[in-house]
């Protein structure tokens, strides 16, 4: 017999109608004559009751369906008689795929920390939390690339190994098939990079964005959806070593078009998880986060808030001057916190926010200088209780002043030859931003570290799985 997912028999009124449904065990309840199963298959929150007549089995043969076990069970669909939930399964055959010894699976029906379920990552996305984060996780996944093929977007592969450094942050994973124990040295004592698989120094990306910018001059609009990598020895909840990044780049967009794709694109993302992950939203909200829903609302109801770096500065200062205590210090110049980010946000306009024609000397050399010589048309999306969501930017397009301000802040031009070879050749006004997915994520499922919102995450010390 075909396999009834749990997500529809638990919709179907085809009471009386013989199913087989398969899953992974929650609980198991009863007494002497009759046993309740609560059965899972990963498809919704939600379980499916197993009412189990012992008298048609043996005794020992059920013995194995405990917590963790994995069954597959044909029966009836009735309609339940119990609170709870709407049907039920009778069960006339039951087949044990495998057991879960009680004593070891460490899954019991108990609270557990969510620093413990780290710990087993091979086994967490079993749980109701980690169910409900990772269907959600795929249903972004989803309205990401709808949102922007339905704008004519094209999606674009930019490279995960590469030779340039985007950010000029120089924090990254090194790529090499040298034999670490013998590597080659040139005549100065250097490695000698020449004998390895590239022939040169190589890297794991931190940003698929000089690649994409590329693209964009040729295709006009593309997205980038991929995984990034930065070696930074960082242990915040808001930071991985390996993460997912979504770039679109545009071709004749300017700061202001940039600003309302990056508006439009997250309230289309948000509201995406309103309309289809109700039920594992509905989870979070009760169990982490209570003011979770009602907080996805207002930022698809509501306009981002825009203004200049500038004036987010004298909001800040004035906000000292009250008696506002930061950890780090405000002033003109400075790089703006995770704390300053959230004030301007939480507290003073209680609505998200676009800063934007930040110093140049706190951003990238790829953009675009302001006639002021002083800021650049550089545009973060400030979000509650995360901060930065977006970063983004006009793009400088003048081949001249591109190739100055790269040498200016030690980015070796003959390394991006090809990116600045764009500006040579037909270049043109271009704009475009970047989304870290697991940002997305901490605020559409309003979990607090950032560790628990990708399946197996990477962070110093730790690659377990």
């Amino acid at each position: 017999m075909q396999r009834t997912k749990i997500v529809d028999a638990l919709k179907s009124t085809a009471f009386g109608t013989d199913v087989n449904i398969k899953g992974w065990v929650r609980t198991r309840r009863g007494n002497k004559n009759v046993s309740f199963v609560a059965l899972n298959d990963g498809s919704t929150i939600h379980n499916i009751q197993i009412v189990i007549d012992l008298s048609k089995f043996e005794e020992e043969y059920l013995k194995p369906i405990t917590t963790g076990a994995c069954i597959s069970v044909t029966g009836k669909l009735v309609e339940s008689q119990g609170k709870g939930q709407n049907v039920e399964v009778q069960a006339e055959n039951v087949h044990i795929y495998g057991g879960a010894d009680p004593e070891t699976y460490p899954l019991q029906k108990k609270g557990h920390t969510l620093e413990f379920l780290r710990e087993i990552a091979h086994l967490r996305p079993r749980t109701n939390t980690f169910g409900a984060v990772f269907r959600i996780r795929h249903h972004m996944a989803i309205a990401i690339h709808k949102f922007f093929h339905d704008r004519g977007f094209f999606y674009f592969h930019t490279p995960i190994i590469t030779a340039s450094d985007a950010e000029g942050a120089g924090q990254m994973f090194q790529v090499t098939t040298l034999d670490l124990n013998n590597v080659p040295k040139t005549e100065n004592g250097e490695v000698d990079f020449s004998e390895d698989f590239f022939g040169r120094h190589a890297n794991l990306t931190v940003s698929g964005q000089l690649e994409g910018e590329l693209a964009a001059m040729a295709l006009g609009a593309i997205y980038t959806f991929g995984p990034t990598f930065r070696a930074e020895n960082s242990n915040t909840p808001r930071h991985l070593s390996e993460f997912w990044m979504i770039e679109p780049e545009v071709a004749f967009y300017e700061i202001e078009e940039n600003m309302q794709l990056a508006q439009e694109f997250i309230q289309y993302c948000v509201q995406w998880a309103l309309d289809n992950c109700e039920d594992d939203l509905k989870f979070l909200n009760d169990m982490y986060d209570k003011e979770l829903i009602e907080r996805l609302k207002f930022v698809v109801e509501n306009d981002f808030k825009r203004l200049t770096y500038t004036e987010g500065i004298k909001i800040l200062e004035e906000a000292v001057a009250n008696g506002h205590k930061f950890e780090y210090r405000v002033g003109w110049g400075v790089d703006l916190q995770s704390e300053h980010e959230r004030y301007l946000v939480e507290k003073h306009f209680k609505k998200p926010v676009i800063l934007t024609d930040y110093p140049q000397e706190i951003k990238a050399f790829y953009m675009k200088l302001n006639e002021d010589g002083k800021t650049v048309r550089a545009m973060d999306v400030l979000f509650p209780k995360i901060g930065e969501i977006i970063g983004g930017s006009q793009r400088e397009e003048d081949y001249e002043k591109l190739k100055t301000r790269a040498a200016s802040m030690g980015v070796p031009v003959k390394d991006i030859w090809w990116y600045l070879d764009t500006r040579r050749f037909g270049t043109a006004p271009h704009s475009g931003f970047g989304l870290g997915f697991e940002r997305l994520l901490l605020f559409v499922t309003g979990m607090a570290n950032i560790r628990d919102v990708i399946p197996f995450p990477r962070t110093p010390h730790n690659a377990e799985f």
